[in-house]
């Protein structure tokens, strides 16, 4: 093995960016220990100006980060989910994965898919792809009081895994001495110097309403509008302490950060759970249907009683859940999805919310559930191709990644994978947030717009910008 390539235990550097995947000569070896006293913030504050990925899940209170690139994972068009797949599978076919007492320590791959199959990275979207996935050089996993580092690397055919496992643990070992030697930092947000909103409320209100004559006049019911926000600052945006924000601010959501290339990172706080895959057990989620939250706990219970008795956001939610049910009924000998929503409250808004769950009839890994479930009408609208047709013909702004799945897939190809809403993609001094609404046949265009509003606030709020929205949105 070429150690200073594929091992390096000094700094944090990980040699060449573009490590192919193995050969069919070579295995890829996955190697951990345990790593009390880091957290997930520290690895990814010293990993600063490498590639970086982040997962956290607030209600299964378990986060995985990686950084650098032991191997990427890219796909196009239509086969995109398909190729993905397999090209996951090659990899982990030979996988040598050590100290297997820690299965949460195990390579996983982190990335996602553009909300588009016909996707065309733009300027903001330059360093994305259709599809494109990582296997980190260096991974955390974090469990309650748990947490392991992890290094993936490249056993050569004429080496021995032997004469590796030492480079290994010295490597992995480095890494842990700097992360406890440096854990202070400042997280310092920079002033904006320009905030645009590109769409008028004019704009805004004609397309909304096409949007409900479509919904009356032809088969499609519901289709899901966004709006852009674009912030320039006179510093490179701070990624890390818009994370330690939604960190503190939205405990109990899906945050996210895809960072393929440095300071170009894709990043967000969604409450919303598209699929997790754990061999034949499924879980997934309806979410449609908002409302604000209140300033007492009084008010609070009011809206969320209003948006329960509202027949547009019922109406709403009833065909998110519908589409779910029927494209995971012919894949399921057990589906359990409540008739009646709850409310889900996050700190700023409420949603009308149905927990899904499921037997898969056989267990095929999360790509195919991701493939058939996204988008939901939740995200494009109902029936899809109408909505993605009038969402394509509509927005002047590509969606990107936005709305489309993030997540992970581990060496047995399960996984999780959340709707990238509450987001934005940053790219040195700009940053772009994306806010939708679901619009159906009864929908205000100055409501949908309020509510746009306020699901662009947690990302405003993360940038030290939480009132922006109300100088700039209108």
């Amino acid at each position: 093995m070429n150690r200073n390539k594929h091992v390096e235990s000094g700094e944090w550097g990980v040699g060449s960016r573009y490590t192919p995947l193995p050969t069919p000569y070579s295995r890829l070896v996955s190697y951990s220990l345990p790593s009390p006293g880091i957290t997930a913030a520290d690895f990814l504050h010293r990993a600063q100006g490498h590639e970086r990925f982040y997962w956290e899940d607030g209600r299964e209170q378990i986060t995985f980060a990686g950084f650098g690139v032991a191997t990427e994972l890219f796909a196009w068009g239509e086969g995109r989910y398909e190729s993905i797949a397999r090209q996951a599978r090659e990899l982990f076919r030979d996988t040598l994965v050590l100290n297997e007492q820690a299965p949460l320590a195990a390579p996983r791959l982190f990335g996602g898919f553009a909300f588009r199959q016909d996707f065309t990275p733009d300027n903001t979207w330059a360093a994305f792809h259709p599809a494109h996935f990582v296997l980190p050089h260096y991974q955390l996993v974090q469990q309650g009081d748990e947490s392991w580092l992890t290094i993936n690397a490249q056993l050569q055919p004429d080496e021995a895994l032997e004469s590796l496992i030492p480079q290994l643990h010295e490597a992995l070992t480095a890494r842990y001495e700097l992360l406890l030697a440096e854990r202070s930092r400042v997280n310092q947000m920079p002033a904006p110097v320009a905030v645009n909103y590109p769409m008028s409320f004019a704009a805004w209100e004609q397309m909304i309403n096409e949007a409900t004559i479509r919904t009356r006049t032809t088969a499609m019911s519901k289709v899901v509008l966004s709006r852009v926000c674009e912030i320039r600052f006179g510093e490179r945006v701070n990624v890390d302490g818009a994370l330690d924000f939604l960190a503190q601010k939205y405990a109990s959501s899906f945050r996210f950060l895809f960072e393929p290339r440095p300071a170009h990172a894709f990043y967000g706080a969604t409450p919303e759970l598209l699929v997790r895959v754990n061999g034949r057990s499924l879980t997934t989620m309806g979410l449609a249907g908002s409302i604000a939250r209140g300033k007492t706990a009084v008010a609070d219970a009011a809206l969320a009683q209003e948006m329960l008795n509202s027949a547009k956001d019922r109406h709403e939610h009833a065909i998110v859940v519908d589409s779910i049910r029927r494209r995971l009924e012919p894949l399921t000998d057990c589906l359990d999805a409540p008739d009646v929503p709850t409310v889900l409250q996050l700190s700023n808004i409420q949603h009308l919310h149905t927990p899904i769950s499921a037997t898969l009839r056989q267990a095929t890994g999360v790509l195919p559930l991701v493939e058939i479930l996204h988008p939901t009408p939740a995200l494009g609208g109902s029936p899809r191709h109408l909505a993605m047709q009038f969402i394509q013909e509509a927005e002047p702004v590509t969606r990107g990644w936005y709305g489309a799945p993030v997540g992970w897939i581990d060496h047995n190809l399960d996984g999780a994978f959340a709707v990238a809403i509450r987001s934005a993609v940053a790219q040195e001094k700009r940053v772009w947030l994306y806010a939708g609404a679901g619009i159906v046949s009864d929908s205000i265009p100055q409501k949908e717009w309020d509510e746009t509003a306020l699901k662009f606030r947690p990302m405003l709020e993360a940038l030290g910008m939480g009132n922006w929205e109300l100088r700039m949105g209108n």
